[in-house]
C-alpha cells in the first residue's frame, strides 16, 4: 500500500524551499490572469489496446490569448523533444496560443485542438479564416504505463480544456499530461509551486510572483535529492537488502524486480521534463529566456542529468505586458504593417532581477518533487507497476538532514 499523498510542505514541513513564501495556492494559478485544466483519460486493458494512462494539461497564458500575446522566452537544456510553435516564440518573443501539454504520440491531436477552438470563435462572417496562429504543445513520453499507440488523446479533449481552463490550484501526480510519467524511479506526473517576490517601491505595487508547473517524466532512482539528501540512493540500497534479508518477501523482491526493470527501460529512454514558468514580473523576451534558464538549477537540485535521448525544455511567459496581436489579420486590421508603430510596455531593470531568478529555480525544485509527492503508484504496459515515491521512509531518512 502506497503512503498517503501530500505536498511536499506537508511531508517535510521543516525543510528549507528558498527565501521566498510561495503564493496563496503555491501553484502556477497565483499568478494573475494564468487560467489551467487537467483531465486524466485511464482505461483498463481490452481486445484493443492495453491499459490507457494519459492525459491532457492545458495553460492559458491570459484569457484573451488570440488577440493578446504575452512576452516569452525559451530555453532548451536537451531537445530529445517537442514543443511545437518555439521557433515563432524565438523570433518574436510573442506567446499568442494555449500551451497544451500531453504524451509524444498525441501532438497532432492537440495542435488540432487548438485549431478546432479557435476557428469557430474567429473565423471570418463569411466562414473563412485569415489569421495566424501557431499552436504551443509539449510532451513527454509516457508509453511505459500508458499503450501510447492507442492514440486516446483527441482535439475534443484540448477544446474541453481551453473552456474548462481556470484559476484553482492545479491537481498534481497522476494528472493531465502527467498522468501516466514516471521520475527518478518512482511514479511521477504534474506538479506545481509558486513564489510572491518583493518589488521596488517604484513598480507601484508591492510584490510579483513566479508561478511553475512541470510534467516530470524524468531521471533515474540513485539521482534524486531532496534538500540536498541522496535519498534515492538510500531508498534504492533500502530497497535491495529488505530483498536481500527476506526473499521471502514477496512485496520486497516485486519492489526491486519493477525498479530494476524501469531502470533498464531508463538506459534505452531516459525520459524529459517540461517546465512552464509564468510571472506577473514586466519582463521582455531575452528577461524571459534568462529566467528559464534558471529552471535548470531547480531541475538540478533535485537530480536532473540532462540525457542524451532527454528532452528538457523550459518556457517562460510574463502577463504584464498585453501585446496585440491579429490586428492586421483577424480582419480586424487597424495598423498597417508598412508603416512602424510604436507600443509602451513595461520592463524591469536587469540590476534587480536576482530575486526573480532564485525564486524561479526554488519553485522549480518544490514543483518537481510535488509532482513526486503526490503521484500515486500505477500499473502500466505489460503489468510493469511504477510505485510512488514511499513518503513514510522518505521522513525517516531526512530525519538526519533537517
Amino acid at each position: 500500500m502506497s503512503s498517503p499523498r501530500c505536498r511536499l510542505r506537508e511531508a517535510l514541513p521543516n525543510l528549507y524551499l528558498g527565501r521566498y513564501a510561495p503564493g496563496p495556492k503555491n501553484s502556477i494559478t497565483d499568478v494573475p490572469g494564468v487560467l489551467c485544466h487537467t483531465e486524466s483519460i485511464i482505461q483498463p486493458a481490452n481486445e484493443t489496446h492495453g491499459p490507457v494512462n494519459t492525459g491532457v494539461t492545458t495553460i492559458l497564458p491570459r484569457a484573451d490569448f488570440f488577440h493578446n500575446a504575452s512576452y516569452a522566452g525559451i530555453f532548451r537544456l536537451n531537445g530529445s523533444g517537442e514543443l511545437t510553435g518555439s521557433h515563432w516564440i524565438d523570433e518574436t518573443g510573442l506567446l499568442h496560443s494555449p500551451i497544451i501539454l500531453t504524451n509524444s504520440f498525441s501532438v497532432g491531436a492537440a495542435y488540432t485542438g487548438i485549431y478546432e477552438y479557435c476557428i469557430p470563435r474567429h473565423r471570418t462572417k463569411e466562414g473563412t479564416v485569415d489569421w495566424f496562429l501557431l499552436p504551443v504543445v509539449g510532451e513527454t513520453f509516457d508509453g511505459i504505463m500508458n499503450d501510447i499507440s492507442a492514440l486516446k488523446v483527441e482535439p475534443s479533449h484540448i477544446v474541453r480544456g481551453i473552456e474548462q481552463a481556470n484559476a484553482d490550484a492545479v491537481p498534481e501526480g497522476n494528472t493531465g499530461g502527467g498522468t501516466g510519467m514516471m521520475c527518478h524511479g518512482h511514479k511521477g506526473g504534474t506538479g506545481c509551486s509558486s513564489r510572491v517576490v518583493p518589488a521596488d517601491p517604484s513598480a507601484g505595487r508591492e510584490e510579483y510572483t513566479i508561478g511553475v508547473l512541470v510534467q516530470a517524466n524524468y531521471g533515474r532512482m540513485h539521482d534524486l535529492r531532496i534538500g540536498g539528501a541522496p535519498i534515492g540512493r538510500l531508498l534504492e540500497e533500502q530497497a535491495r537488502k529488505a530483498a536481500e534479508a527476506h526473499p521471502e518477501n514477496t512485496k520486497a523482491t516485486e519492489t526491486v524486480a519493477s525498479m530494476d526493470k524501469i531502470e533498464a527501460l531508463k538506459d534505452k529512454k531516459d525520459g524529459s521534463i517540461i517546465i512552464i514558468i509564468a510571472t506577473d514580473a514586466p519582463l521582455h523576451p531575452t528577461q524571459l529566456q534568462r529566467l528559464a534558464k534558471r529552471a535548470t538549477m531547480g531541475l538540478a537540485r533535485v537530480g536532473g542529468n540532462a540525457h542524451n535521448p532527454s528532452g528538457d525544455i523550459f518556457l517562460a511567459f510574463s502577463t504584464a505586458n498585453p501585446i496585440p496581436v491579429q490586428t492586421v489579420t483577424a480582419s480586424g486590421t487597424s495598423v498597417d504593417p508598412w508603416k512602424a508603430k510604436p507600443i509602451t510596455v513595461q520592463v524591469t531593470d536587469d540590476q534587480t532581477i536576482n530575486g526573480l531568478f532564485s525564486a524561479t529555480a526554488d519553485a522549480v525544485e518544490e514543483a518537481i518533487l510535488n509532482a513526486l509527492c503526490m503521484a500515486e503508484s500505477m500499473v502500466g504496459v505489460g503489468g510493469l507497476k511504477s510505485n510512488a515515491l514511499p513518503l513514510d521512509k522518505v521522513k525517516v531518512l531526512m530525519e538526519k538532514y533537517l
